[in-house]
Order: C-alpha cells, then structure tokens, then sequence
C-alpha cells in the first residue's frame, strides 16, 4: 500500500507543476509516506542504526545519542499535536492508551525500540517522549570483545556459568547495556531448555525455540485489569519452566524471583538498576521489602546468598563506552550484608587526550566456588583466566 500511494502522491506532485528536483520530490514523497505510514519526522531517524536513544523534548527540539554522546538533530515537529500525535500512533499499535487519565505510557516499535512518553500536564513542555533503540542485529560475542566490553576469559566464565545453571544478577544504570548483556548471555542456554520471559515492556531477543514471552499489563480505562510482573512470576512457576528470565527487577516481584531461584529454577537471570554490584543486593532487599515488610533482614539476606551466585556489573563510561565493570561472586550472608567476592574487574585509570577512558581489564586471582558446579557439568577453565589481564586499546572515541 506504502509503494501504491506513493505512486499516487507523485502523479499529485508532478500535475500540479511544482518547481523542484528529483531529489527533492523524492524527499518530499518520502516524508509524506512516513507520515502517514510511519512516525513522520522520526522515522529518518529509526532508519540510522548508529543511533541508540531518541529523545524528544517537545515539537523543537529532538537529541540523539550516537557512540555515548547525546546531540542535538534538526528534526522538528509542526507542532505539540504533531507529537501526540506520533505517540498515540505508537501507543495505540499495542493496545495502550496515553490520555488526561494516564498520561505516562511504556510501549514498545516493532523493532523492539523501547518508548516512554509523557504529556501534559505532567510535561511542562509539550509531549515528551524517549525512544530506547535496539538493533535489529544482535552484537555477536566477536563485536562485544572488539568493542572491548569485556574480555575472552570473562566471556569463557560466563558462557560457564549460564550452561551449568548458576543464577546471574545483571546490574548497572540507565542505559549501561544490562539488556544486551543479558541477551548476549541467553544465547549459552542449551536449545532444549524451556524459557519463560517476563518484562514491562518486551525487550530481550532470546534465540531458543522453546520460549514463552510475557508482558505486563497496566490498568485499563476503568482502573482495572493490571496484570504485574509479580503476577506472571507467579504464574511462570506454573509453567513447567527451566529458567525464568527478567527483563529488570523492580517492585515486589523480587522475593517471588528469589523464591523461584530458590526452588529448582537454576540458571535463572534478572537485571537490577544499581550503581555497583554489591549495591544490587540493597536494591533487592529494599524491594523484597514491598512485597513484605514482615519478613526480617537477615531472612532477605540468607535468601538472596542462596539464590544468587553471580553479579554481573555494568557501567556506561566517560566516553560512552559500555563495559563489563565487575564480576563477583556471592560467598555467604553475615549479619548485615550479602558477602561477594570479586573475580574480573575494569580497573581505570584516567582518560587520554582525545577522552578515552585508559585502564585495564584483570581477575584478582580469586577462583571462584562455583568452578566445582561448572565441573559437574563437564566444564574445565583454565586457571589462566583467573590470572588474565588486558590493557584497554589506544584508539579514538568515534
């Protein structure tokens, strides 16, 4: 239908005589199209794949980030309604609704980009929206060690642990590639392993056959028929699952996880925000804590020692780079705190001239517990990759 009227659009151009190129009547055919099949100014922008995040402060202004650095586009909006009207385009696609009502709404592209946006009168200035990109090509295990996210040893550990069933934390902050790590790490899981996702809003990229994906559901008009994350953690237990996965822990649902961890769901793996892997273990037991507030601390703690056996940190450095910052392992529970011991860390040490972060990758020497549980699986490491250090390149930030 797209190549059909854009047919028609052109016979409209070409009869009515308007002076102009070709190259500006292909432009012009071009923006009418994605105005009425896709998402108007934005979509020169979805067709870039060098750009990651979009974000639209209002009809005039509109940033992108491209290699970690935000700038700003001459991409603009007629005006306020035109931007409302791209979002209810979006929004509607899925079912969702944005309104005076409920004027915040999570919802994703079919690419699987990740939208949230927000209209007065909770913005001030307009219709806002935020589009988290996600490439329609999966990084391979070869472009993140290129990218130097992380190391071959570190990536041979992982690959370890997700075979052999070790439940896996990913933390970090916004935007430091949790998600992309969780799905580099989903591709170790043996095809013959039943899956059960559970997201807000769909985004991991899982490669096995047997998968069922679930999403959340908010309130609908009537301020009814939510369906949580907790909800479908529960029901995923009914599920006949392998490994539960989820997508980012963030309310009550983290003691169902722990006690799903807890109960013969090994190899499970959810993401956390937090600013450091020890940091995890407080935003988990803070959220144990919605569910709950009867249950002692030192009870979360055990629970969470037992559940989890490996945290996995990023972090999105000074010059944009993501990063695998830390590895650690849980040893125990003491009275006031989870116990971890690191294995791999990103010791930096400065930044050169053109802002590259200097530094270098180096397990501590410390051999983790859970190489007896890889061994079990058949799974021999080397020793020298938990001796292994790796000196981050020389090269410029492009």
């Amino acid at each position: 239908m797209r190549d059909q009227v854009g047919l028609v659009v052109e016979k409209l151009v070409i009869d009515d005589g308007v002076p102009m190129t070709v190259g500006e009547r292909e432009r012009l055919i071009e923006e009418i199209l994605d105005e009425v099949f896709g998402l108007g100014p934005l979509e020169v922008l979805l067709k870039d794949p060098t750009i990651s995040d979009i974000l639209v402060n209002g009809p005039d202004s509109v940033y992108v980030e491209r290699a970690g650095r935000l700038v700003e586009t001459n991409v603009r909006f007629k005006d306020a309604s035109h931007v409302r009207v791209i979002i209810d385009r979006i929004v509607s696609n899925i079912g969702r609704r944005i309104d005076d009502s409920s004027p915040i709404v999570d919802a994703r592209l079919p690419d699987g980009s990740r939208v949230c946006a927000v209209i007065p009168p909770l913005s001030l200035i307009g219709p806002v929206m935020s589009i988290r990109r996600f490439g329609k090509k999966l990084l391979t295990t070869d472009e993140l060690l290129k990218n130097e996210t992380l190391t071959s040893g570190m990536l041979d550990f992982l690959s370890a642990a997700v075979e052999a069933r070790i439940n896996i934390v990913v933390s970090g902050g916004s935007g430091a590639g949790k998600t992309t790590m969780m799905n580099t790490m989903t591709r170790f899981i043996p095809e013959e392993e039943r899956i059960v996702s559970i997201e807000d809003t769909a985004e991991l990229q899982i490669q096995q056959p047997d998968v069922v994906r679930l999403e959340t559901r908010p309130i609908n008009i009537e301020g009814a028929g939510a369906i949580t994350q907790r909800d479908l953690v529960i029901n995923a237990l009914r599920m006949r699952p392998d490994r539960i996965l989820i997508g980012e822990c963030r309310g009550a649902e983290a003691l169902d996880m722990l006690q799903a961890m807890n109960t013969g769901h090994d190899g499970s793996m959810t993401t956390v925000h937090a600013n450091s892997g020890r940091d995890a273990f407080s935003r988990i037991e803070t959220m144990v804590m919605m569910a709950s507030q009867f249950i002692p601390d030192y009870v979360i703690r055990q629970m969470m020692s037992s559940a989890i056996q490996l945290v996995v940190h990023m972090s999105r450095l000074n010059d944009g780079t993501r990063k695998v910052v830390e590895i650690s392992e849980v040893t125990g529970a003491e009275q006031d705190q989870v116990d971890t011991a690191m294995i791999f860390e990103l010791e930096r040490s400065g930044l050169n001239s053109r802002g590259k972060v200097l530094g270098q990758f180096h397990a501590t020497g410390y051999k983790p517990l859970c190489l007896d549980r890889l061994r079990a699986y058949g799974i021999h490491l080397p020793d020298s990759i938990f001796r292994e250090v790796q000196a981050l390149k020389e090269k410029s930030h492009s």
